[in-house]
């Protein structure tokens, strides 16, 4: 099963493209329902897949999580997406997604794969708010194959986040707070659990933030932005300090944004951070080959208040947790 994540580099040069390659999976029927639905992961989160490994269980776990395996002298958690995402099938999930991002290792259980397939990001879709209030936001894109079939993206950081309880007050002491209150950061990112961990460290610092759900909502509020700052004789820069962006987004991805952004002397002197949990080194050399400043990896508020911070131009002092 090894064989379907190979050639990576080939993929790495859809960077820039807004193109990616997600791996489709099943999750089993779900008994709400009676469908057995499609899903999706990036290609990029995923390190292997391979048939379910003996799991050790451990006490005190979340109900989703269903122990861990060893992979090569590492310990990985393995978490039971079916369970985790309420729908509790009957069937076996004799499939185990190995993925890596955020710096961490975690095995999810499936009942299977499909295959991988590669589309552009402007063919991913924003799901419905009702889609997005059932799921309680677990669903961060859905795009429709030629078979009809629907296929959901997960919110894999979402799942990371509540199952490891990697969002905790500690994670948010000694952010820096900074003195510049007219500082604006336009951020965007298609997770709800990213975008409020963005909206906490902005407030923690001290600086307002304007939010978007992917590249393209960003790009508009911009574009309106700079046509506002024209009118009023001023340049955007003045309005927008920092734009702080994800890669994976639908309808237009974190490259895209920034190549627009880059290329548009409207934005001259905006500075670009790419904040993702896509933290290997190609992702971060592929951030710089379209004009991107400077790379955050997610989940890290200290780091990013730093970054921000210095950016901003700004002197800091440490804060407690918001």
């Amino acid at each position: 099963m090894s064989e379907l994540l190979k050639n990576i580099d080939a993929r790495t040069k859809l960077a820039g493209t807004n193109k990616l390659e997600i791996l489709l999976f099943f999750l089993g029927v779900d008994q709400r329902t009676g469908r057995r639905e499609t899903y999706g992961i990036n290609v990029f989160k995923v390190r292997e897949v391979m048939r379910t490994p003996v799991i050790t269980a451990a006490p005190d776990m979340p109900a989703s999580v269903e122990g861990m395996v060893s992979l090569r002298g590492a310990l990985v958690p393995v978490i039971d997406l079916a369970k985790y995402s309420g729908i509790s099938p009957e069937t076996p999930r004799e499939i185990m997604i190995v993925t890596e991002y955020n710096g961490h290792t975690q095995g999810f259980l499936v009942e299977g794969v499909d295959t991988i397939l590669r589309l552009d990001w402007s063919k991913m879709r924003v799901p419905p708010e009702m889609l997005t209030s059932q799921t309680g936001g677990l669903v961060t894109a859905v795009t429709e194959l030629e078979d009809n079939r629907l296929v959901m993206m997960m919110d894999v950081e979402k799942v990371l986040s509540e199952t490891t309880s990697i969002d905790n007050e500690i994670m948010y002491r000694g952010v820096v707070a900074v003195d510049k209150p007219d500082s604006t950061v336009f951020y965007c990112d298609d997770s709800s659990v990213a975008r409020k961990q963005i909206e906490r460290t902005l407030a923690a610092m001290g600086v307002r933030g304007i939010s978007a759900v992917n590249g393209r909502q960003m790009w508009e509020e911009m574009e309106k932005v700079a046509t506002y700052a024209q009118s009023v004789g001023k340049p955007a820069s003045s309005m927008i300090s920092l734009v702080l962006t994800d890669i994976e987004m639908p309808e237009m991805d974190g490259y895209i944004l920034t190549k627009k952004i880059k290329s548009d002397p409207r934005f001259n002197g905006i500075p670009v951070i790419m904040h993702s949990s896509l933290s290997g080194m190609s992702n971060q050399k592929l951030g710089a080959s379209v004009g991107v400043d400077e790379y955050v990896p997610k989940f890290e508020p200290l780091r990013l208040s730093e970054t921000l911070a210095r950016r901003l131009g700004v002197d800091t002092m440490p804060v407690r947790a918001a």
